[in-house]
């Protein structure tokens, strides 16, 4: 019998790794449920998926690999309904960016033996099947959290298949896993809608700062586009680490106002310069939880068919743009023209090929 997966849930992540599967194990059989019958319809005509569930039914029996891909608390409800299809060689695994609930009910339930928890630290500011991705979870860590009861075996197989689909797998405790995301990932989303509201809430009433806040502003708060909801779960159900963490940050918060307000401007060089040496520390790979956005900058003259002749050079070299404007607010930024790509290599040959036709480009 060939490898049968099933998917809960067929969104950007679902839809992600369903692609991923089905690029490098062609031969699996794919089912999937999803509320989404749009979302079904378009996985069963792109043939990422053979069957297409309207409930959790007989079509997940006998899977090797079952995904929860759904939103975290909706994943911990969808664990009761799975029990009964699941076999001794199957691997019960989830995508969502919260552990400690799913393997408290797990472990409740009594399935430990069958549970990975799992967590792509991929992603888009988009959401949705239709903006699902395989080359989303290419060079992206991929956190495994084992339960006690699961066997060595398990997890070494489900190590073989992230790897195979290009994906970077490491292996941490669930609560550890928990305050490292709440972190490095939840805590920045958090800023950055904080940001976006203060802003719009401090505005004018003709909207100045919406109006020059693109550029930089716009860029570090880009994550603030995330699903609203699967956000609303991720504070929810991580609320006591995030909550410790957001402590911790508003007295970190406190400590810069005071050095501010003391006029110590030793202090506020050595805090700036400490940042800028600890970011520029930082790699430049996108495999962190916060999807890297491949971007191009660019300088040209303003005459028409400026931006036209610069896409028709990629277009024409099997480039596909993403996104391009100009960036009118250059306070922080180098480059005129803003151009974005789906992937690294393709920012980087971009970079290349403009710099041959003697643009001067600024790579970030």
């Amino acid at each position: 019998m060939k490898e049968k997966v099933g998917f809960i849930g067929l969104g950007l992540i679902g839809g992600s790794l369903a692609k991923a599967i089905r690029t490098y194990f062609p031969d699996y059989e794919i089912v999937a449920f999803d509320k989404n019958k749009e979302a079904l319809a378009l996985a069963t005509q792109e043939s990422v998926i053979d069957v297409a569930a309207t409930t959790i039914d007989d079509n997940f029996r006998n899977c090797s690999y079952i995904f929860l891909c759904a939103p975290v608390a909706f994943n911990v409800a969808y664990l009761k309904q799975l029990t009964e299809y699941l076999n001794d060689a199957c691997i019960l695994t989830d995508v969502g960016s919260v552990k400690t609930n799913i393997h408290e009910e797990v472990i409740k339930l009594g399935i430990e033996k069958y549970f990975i928890g799992g967590h792509p630290m991929a992603g888009s500011e988009k959401s949705g099947y239709a903006n699902s991705k395989a080359m989303i979870l290419e060079n992206a860590y991929f956190v495994l959290t084992p339960s006690k009861e699961v066997s060595q075996e398990k997890i070494d197989k489900y190590e073989q298949l992230v790897s195979t689909i290009h994906a970077l797998p490491i292996i941490l405790d669930y609560k550890e896993h928990d305050y490292i995301t709440g972190t490095i990932s939840h805590l920045p989303h958090i800023i950055a809608a904080t940001l976006v509201n203060y802003v719009k809430d401090s505005d004018t009433k003709s909207e100045l700062m919406k109006r020059l806040a693109a550029g930089g502003f716009k860029d570090i708060t880009r994550i603030a586009s995330s699903s609203p909801t699967m956000w609303q779960h991720i504070c929810l159900k991580n609320k006591d680490n995030i909550s410790q963490i957001l402590a911790s940050y508003i007295k970190y918060l406190e400590e810069v106002k005071s050095m501010i307000d003391s006029g110590d401007g030793q202090a506020i060089y050595d805090w700036f310069d400490s940042s800028r040496i600890y970011r520029n520390s930082l790699p430049g790979a996108s495999s962190g939880p916060i999807k890297k956005a491949f971007e191009v900058y660019c300088d040209i003259i303003d005459e028409a068919g400026g931006i036209a002749t610069i896409a028709t050079i990629l277009a024409s070299n099997g480039l596909s743009i993403k996104n391009i404007g100009i960036v009118h607010n250059r306070e922080f930024e180098e480059g005129v023209l803003r151009i974005e790509f789906y992937d690294e290599s393709s920012s980087k040959k971009a970079a290349e090929l403009l710099q041959k036709f003697r643009y001067i480009v600024y790579e970030r």
